[in-house]
């Protein structure tokens, strides 16, 4: 299957206008704020922003995660059919795993890796006793980790940071899923070992047949372990496209800057451009452009009206970008003035 190939018209996984909210004794925070993207059969799909965008709520609202004061406030995350906001995940619980970031804390210290996976065994596909053990170290030898049928009696501090991550990986292997949402899988780990996980995530999505959701703030991580991607800025996806297009020709202002601070991108001994600011915590509903106070093409209609996804495809790849900037090929005032009917008939 290529990068791009969809294997089935339908997407397995569904996000539309999702809306997260935290209320708090101060104030509400709109965490995810209308967040919208599809995931179909054996796709890696990215979500990337700042720390701070609501890229972790996302993965938790996805798997039904949220803890409170949070609550899915509104939208719907629908899998095979099956609205999961409505309905609930227990039907689910083992379609959609999901990784962590830092192996350490995934992990129970007080139990050997074996016992972990055997748990996830015995809930999710029913087994026990010497037939969880072995598929235990099936497991383990499937996410590459050497002399499983030792390894699976050690505890977590008795290995190295990229084997806690490959156990993390076969944990959640064991729930037999169709969807793995990677919550900044490879953060924690060094370059090395950082390829090493990609590889092997890219390896089961093609052999499984697995789904992959990429959430980082890592720009390289997606343009090597993605074939679409999101990019999410305070809650809300401002721009969509596939990869390779997102790359060559970015539209969003944040997604240039994004990309501008990749070190590598620049001239030789200039110095590495960064966003000045910092993320904004949503606590109302967007009305203007949340990206506009550190936008380097802001202008007054910026502070006023929100930008919607506006379609900019040059080519036949889906490409979405939510600008004020868009349409480029219309006067500013008719651009501006499509945005506000289309916020208009959303409401």
């Amino acid at each position: 299957m290529s990068r791009t190939q969809r294997v089935t018209d339908a997407p397995l996984l569904s996000v539309r206008d999702l809306r997260t909210v935290f209320h708090t004794e101060r104030e509400d925070i709109h965490a995810v704020d209308g967040v919208s993207f599809d995931i179909y059969e054996g796709e890696s799909v990215g979500l990337v922003g700042e720390s701070g965008s609501g890229k972790s709520v996302t993965a938790r609202s996805i798997l039904g995660l949220v803890d409170e004061p949070g609550h899915i406030e509104d939208g719907e995350i629908t899998f095979r059919g099956d609205n999961l906001v409505e309905s609930g995940w227990d039907a689910h619980r083992g379609d959609i795993s999901i990784i962590f970031q830092d192996p350490s804390n995934a992990l129970n210290p007080v139990y050997t890796v074996g016992n972990q996976i055997e748990e996830a065994l015995s809930i999710h596909q029913g087994l026990s006793g010497s037939d969880a053990r072995q598929e235990a170290v099936n497991l383990l030898e499937t996410v590459g980790i050497p002399d499983a049928d030792r390894r699976v009696d050690e505890y977590p501090h008795e290995l190295s940071g990229g084997m806690q991550q490959r156990a993390v990986i076969a944990i959640a292997l064991a729930c037999d899923p169709d969807v793995l949402v990677c919550d900044e899988p490879t953060t924690a780990l060094d370059v090395t070992i950082q390829a090493q996980i990609l590889d092997l995530l890219d390896d089961l999505r093609r052999e499984e047949g697995l789904a992959l959701l990429f959430i980082t703030h890592d720009m390289g991580v997606i343009e090597e372990a993605t074939d679409r991607v999101n990019v999410i800025y305070a809650g809300e996806v401002v721009e969509h496209a596939s990869t390779e297009t997102l790359f060559e020709n970015p539209k969003h202002p944040y997604t240039q800057a994004l990309l501008e601070s990749i070190p590598g991108r620049t001239d030789p001994g200039q110095e590495l451009p960064t966003i000045p600011g910092e993320v904004p915590t949503p606590t109302e509903p967007a009305t203007d452009c949340r990206f506009a106070p550190r936008c380097p093409k802001a202008f007054d209609a910026c502070t006023q009206v929100h930008p919607e996804p506006i379609d900019i495809a040059e080519t036949e790849t889906e490409h979405e970008a939510a600008c004020l900037l868009y349409p480029e090929d219309r006067p500013r005032e008719e651009a501006v003035s499509l945005h506000q009917s289309k916020t208009e008939d959303d409401r």
